[in-house]
């Protein structure tokens, strides 16, 4: 298609100091999702929402938000629930008390060098001590419940309350993939799979098309090195998700309830900053996945081609990366990135936002409550 709107430039900071700067450009692709997802964006930009900083760089192994400080938030966190707990507001609603015994630190969550006795493989020296972290991950599905059905514990919870639930599972998950990453930095370091997710608080939702959704049967699962793709803007278990976590099961109707076709589109997006890894590549690992996730569904009636079935990732353009970072190896274009792991602004066509906060100051938190407080309090009624 002509016209329209042909990249998008991204603006990266160094948290740590915030004049070292570096830029990004992404050539979009020539589809109507791709300028429709920037028609969103621009309009995120406009809005005034807040960018999410504590959940954007993920599975970068050379971090400020490194595992101390990840362990720190995640027991700041624990802390707000507990003296929650002692107002008396869940009990006088019904509800038991709710205490988290849990302190974490580096090495209740992670292994250290040595290889544990009766572990596997995958828990060898540096892997994530899968006990503590699903313990975590625990807390939260008691405290927030489902996006259906809210626990009244999250209903009967405060403001600050609500974010540092909210906080116990994006910690949890970003503390994961920064040991998984750091694992693989000491093993298979061609492997780091990097990436940004970039989403804003509160975030405008618009309904896929029939044109749109061609996307998913043209990219299917692979992800390029420097790849923007669209971020998956709703809650639920895709049919992958469903085929890997519960060992391919028969899809009954109890099983399908659980699983989301992807309905909506939003201007977030995903940022691939790992190795390319795609069908065409014909990795025996990942084409035998593939191949096997693909008969599985037409073993239960389903056809991996029907693009409503939302199968893969749907991509939106392309970071010129030899322009933007003078290379396109992927460990140094990670090396310039981990420097600078802050979104400071985002220009689309001639609207621009700049994004002029970070997770470490110190009103971050605040203007976050802030802004989720409509939701907050929506919950509350429910």
């Amino acid at each position: 298609m002509s016209g329209g709107i042909k990249s998008v430039k991204v603006v990266l900071r160094n948290p740590l100091d915030r004049a070292d700067q570096l830029d990004y450009t992404i050539e979009l692709n020539d589809t109507q999702l791709a300028q429709d997802w920037a028609v969103a964006l621009q309009t995120e930009l406009r809005s005034g929402r807040l960018l999410e900083k504590n959940y954007c760089f993920m599975g970068f192994p050379h971090t400020p938000r490194n595992l101390n400080y990840l362990c720190r938030e995640v027991n700041d966190a624990i802390y707000r629930i507990n003296i929650f707990n002692r107002t008396g507001v869940w009990q006088r609603a019904g509800l038991k008390p709710y205490i988290i015994e849990d302190y974490f630190t580096p090495d209740t969550v992670r292994f250290g060098d040595e290889y544990p006795v009766g572990y596997d493989s995958d828990n060898l020296g540096l892997g994530v001590k899968h006990e503590a972290m699903n313990r975590l991950h625990n807390y939260f599905e008691v405290l927030q419940g489902t996006v259906n059905n809210l626990s009244p514990y999250y209903k009967h919870a405060d403001y600050e309350t609500k974010y540092a639930i909210r906080q116990l599972n994006n910690i949890c998950h970003e503390a994961e993939t920064l040991i998984l990453s750091q694992r693989k930095q000491a093993t298979v370091p061609e492997w780091i799979r990097p990436s940004q997710i970039t989403t804003f608080l509160q975030a405008q939702r618009l309904h896929l098309t029939d044109e749109h959704r061609q996307g998913f049967v043209e990219n299917g699962y692979d992800r390029e090195f420097g790849g923007v793709y669209m971020h998956w803007t709703q809650i639920g278990k895709t049919l992958m998700e469903v085929f890997r976590d519960e060992h391919a099961p028969e899809l009954t109707d109890t099983v399908c309830e659980a699983i989301t076709e992807l309905e909506y589109y939003s201007g977030e997006f995903d940022v691939e900053w790992g190795k390319t890894i795609t069908y065409a590549d014909n990795y025996e690992w990942y084409n035998q996945d593939i191949d096997e996730f693909y008969a599985w569904l037409e073993k239960n009636g389903r056809d991996p081609k029907d693009p409503k079935l939302s199968l893969g990732y749907l991509k939106l353009g392309q970071v010129n990366l030899k322009n933007s970072f003078g290379t396109v190896h992927e460990q140094t274009v990670q090396q310039q990135l981990s420097n600078h792991l802050d979104i400071y602004r985002i220009e689309v066509g001639d609207v621009a936002g700049t994004f002029d906060y970070c997770w470490n100051d110190y009103s971050y938190k605040q203007m976050q409550i802030d802004m989720m407080k409509p939701g907050y309090e929506y919950s509350s009624r429910g």
